[in-house]
């Protein structure tokens, strides 16, 4: 396989990790199969067709949230040890599979449970760890703006999906369109991710960024004011060394509660508008606003990580979710629900571009799977905790008000604590310091 890559690296008139990003962004476009904003879809149509509650459905989600935080581990593992294309095509076939057999979800509940919990894992793990990792190890200069266009191709995902999961349901049945996107997943996605993906740009004779030796020399010169200056430097980090650090913690903690909020506003969306008295096409109509904001929000937050450090960025990105949060608490009407979605995801393309870019210029590129492998079960677990703590307190309290509360003050007190968030120093340049001050 790299003798193709090499042969069409040497011939494309431009960087090949284009191509690498295209392709894992096909990856990142079709996992929204399992998406939480197309399971929104279907969650007032499944509860209407089998008389299951919310919280039952919900519950689905949640138990492949908490799977996915014990898969998350050999994932990032396996990625380092055997390539991101091989993590990448098995995740592939797999969340189709999944995707297909909830065609068959009313015969029983466990095969529901099965099935959707299978597909999360693949969101969460595989189908999430493998293309921002890939994309990592390709781009240091330019990781900002590469990231913000891998989650754009999510964003495409968030949109799509979901139309089509509506479409389908009106004009032929929720169970036909269950099929109709297991089939999307293997059309759009199983090509590139199997013929056109190498681990790092070096396995094919290249640099990060299409870079030549005498630009990363003057990259490593600039780059000691940078979040990037791991990477930059040529300093890599192993994992027992991230580990060691606070910054990895504040980050991975930080990630799980917006996660939480994001998994519990977007799996009840259509339903907490239903809920307002908002028509149901309107309702899910807005699960399309949210995914163009997360699109626009993937170029957004790409470009300002290039400008601006990680923790300032990621406490604007989570003060602007609980924002949105407080909006869809006071929404009576179709424009100020639209403005809420919008907002939501311009948040929800924060917290997925932000950390992969975090975490690589942290530490660096050497062991980023393993890395995001072990800090990602605190995305799983927030999500898993939000898809089912929106259901219970609609049953509890007969709304969703009082968890869209919470919600927001959590968004503001994730803000201020990842402003704490910051570049670690490297053991081996704390020892020189140490050093360098003794002799002095």
């Amino acid at each position: 396989m790299h003798i193709l890559i090499g042969y069409l690296s040497r011939r494309l008139p431009f960087y090949y990790g284009w191509v690498v990003l295209g392709s894992a962004g096909s990856s990142m476009f079709v996992r929204n199969a399992a998406g939480s904003l197309t399971f929104a879809v279907f969650v007032p149509l499944i509860a209407d067709d089998t008389g299951w509650s919310r919280a039952l459905i919900g519950g689905a989600a949640a138990v492949g949230g908490l799977l996915a935080t014990g898969a998350s581990p050999p994932v990032g593992w396996a990625i380092d040890r055997y390539g991101a294309r091989v993590v990448l095509v098995m995740g592939i076939i797999i969340i189709g599979m999944s995707t297909m057999a909830m065609a068959w979800l009313s015969v029983h509940i466990a095969i529901f449970y099965a099935a959707l919990a299978i597909g999360r894992i693949m969101f969460s793990s595989p189908l999430n760890v493998g293309p921002a990792t890939v994309v990592g190890r390709w781009f240091v200069r330019q990781r900002g703006r590469a990231t913000g266009l891998l989650f754009l191709s999510h964003s495409g995902g968030m949109v799509v999906f979901p139309m089509v999961a509506t479409w389908v349901s009106v004009v032929w049945g929720w169970e036909t369109a269950w099929i109709v996107l297991g089939l999307m997943v293997y059309v759009v996605a199983l090509g590139p991710a199997s013929l056109l993906i190498a681990q790092r740009p070096e396995d094919v004779g290249l640099l990060p960024d299409g870079d030549n030796p005498d630009d990363l020399i003057e990259a490593a010169e600039t780059a000691a004011a940078s979040d990037a200056q791991a990477a930059e430097s040529g300093i890599e980090w192993t994992t027992r060394e991230a580990l060691r650090t606070p910054g990895l913690w504040v980050l991975a903690l930080g990630t799980g509660f917006l996660f939480l909020l994001q998994s519990g506003t977007n799996t009840y969306q259509a339903d907490l508008l239903r809920s307002k008295g908002i028509d149901l096409a309107l309702s899910q109509f807005s699960i399309v606003i949210n995914a163009l904001g997360t699109g626009i929000g993937s170029l957004l937050w790409g470009r300002v990580l290039e400008q601006l450090r990680v923790s300032y960025t990621y406490a604007i990105v989570a003060l602007v979710m609980a924002v949105a949060c407080a909006i869809f608490v006071v929404a009576d009407t179709v424009l100020l629900t639209y403005l809420a979605a919008g907002l939501f995801g311009i948040a929800v393309a924060g917290i997925l571009v932000v950390p992969p870019v975090a975490y690589a210029n942290f530490f660096g590129r050497q062991s980023l799977g393993t890395i995001r492998g072990v800090t990602e079960p605190f995305t799983s677990l927030g999500q898993a905790i939000g898809a089912v703590a929106s259901g219970l307190v609609y049953h509890m309290a007969g709304g969703y008000g009082i968890a869209f509360i919470i919600y927001a003050a959590l968004g503001v007190l994730t803000a201020a604590a990842l402003l704490l968030a910051r570049p670690p120093t490297h053991p081996s340049l704390a020892a020189a310091a140490v050093g360098d001050a003794a002799d002095n």
